[in-house]
């Protein structure tokens, strides 16, 4: 069920914190508090993906959070594993707060059992059939008109290729990403993009870094859809839905390129315009009893790290 909400995550952990979804979080234990840093550099390409994330562990639900290097080091999880969920939101790091907010909501509503969710099997396979199927679900989540503008906040290659699949234009924003690797340019001033875009698609590392309420201000604003795909915190975007998210694409710890078995992702839809942001078509992607088909690889994440090294920062990349 669609929760309706005007303000932005900070309201939302306050809600949290004051009990206003569930048990109080200062009740409930993160058991584990760990981090995962690794780089991939999927056959055939010339970037190299690099991920850190933190996770957090409340009974049965994960929560996760990518940050930046520098910005935790991993002494985190010996200080704060055994703490309270409430203790956590409460953290001065946001990574650790966005985690810890995660693993709440994920606790309270499971995405496994969601009646508004629908699972998504990725196959078995290597790390490129399984980004294959991945960004085609994640691209399935858009239906556009022919020349629709999209913006890309957060871009990933594959998923550039994917937009363009589907007859969108992509309008393309990163921090750190300055080209693809055909060559497109990527500018840094998200409010460029936003302001002339029909759609916007943006990585869950929006709630990292902070960009997420700016993102979601705008989409309200003005009446734009808006897509999140997310690793980070999958659970806090799916919050959202029908108050400026127009659909999710959840990706809950343990991610895909963790394991070359099937995994589960949750795609989720809000009533949104037509024509713009919607079901598969006859042109999407293909999903036969919970397992999508090949097609485009794209991941969660914004690219980072030096290009020369051809170094990035992406999340969900198998």
């Amino acid at each position: 069920m669609d929760v309706i909400r005007t303000a932005g995550m900070d309201a939302l952990v306050e809600e949290v914190l004051a009990g206003g979804h569930g048990p109080s979080p200062d009740g409930l234990t993160a058991t584990s508090v760990f981090w995962a840093h690794h780089g991939t550099r999927l056959a055939g390409g010339t970037t190299t993906y690099l991920n850190q994330y933190v996770l957090v562990r409340a009974g049965a639900a994960f929560g996760a959070c990518a940050f930046e290097s520098g910005e935790l080091d991993a002494g985190v999880c010996g200080a704060l594993s055994g703490s309270s969920l409430g203790a956590l939101l409460r953290d001065p790091a946001r990574a650790v707060r966005v985690a810890a907010l995660d693993a709440y909501l994920a606790a309270v509503r499971p995405h496994r059992g969601d009646p508004g969710a629908e699972p998504v099997t990725l196959p078995a396979g290597p790390p490129e059939v399984r980004a294959v199927a991945r960004d085609t679900a994640i691209a399935g989540l858009l239906d556009l008109r022919r020349g629709a503008r999209v913006a890309l906040i957060g871009v990933v290659d594959p998923l550039v290729a994917a937009i363009r699949e589907r007859g969108g234009v992509p309008l393309l924003c990163d921090f750190r990403q300055r080209a693809t690797r055909w060559g497109d340019p990527v500018g840094a001033d998200m409010g460029e993009v936003l302001a002339t875009a029909d759609a916007v698609v943006a990585t869950g590392m929006t709630l990292s870094n902070g960009s997420f309420d700016t993102v979601l201000a705008h989409c309200r604003e003005r009446g734009v859809p808006l897509v999140v795909y997310a690793q980070t915190g999958s659970a806090v975007a799916r919050a959202f839905l029908g108050a400026g998210v127009s659909a999710v694409s959840a990706e809950p710890f343990p991610f895909s390129q963790f394991s070359a078995d099937p995994t589960v992702l949750y795609r989720y839809r809000a009533g949104v315009a037509e024509g713009t942001v919607a079901g598969d078509s006859a042109a999407g992607a293909a999903v036969a009893e919970g397992t999508v088909a090949a097609g485009s690889a794209a991941a969660e994440g914004t690219v980072a790290g030096d290009s020369a090294a051809g170094a990035a920062v992406a999340e969900g990349v198998a």
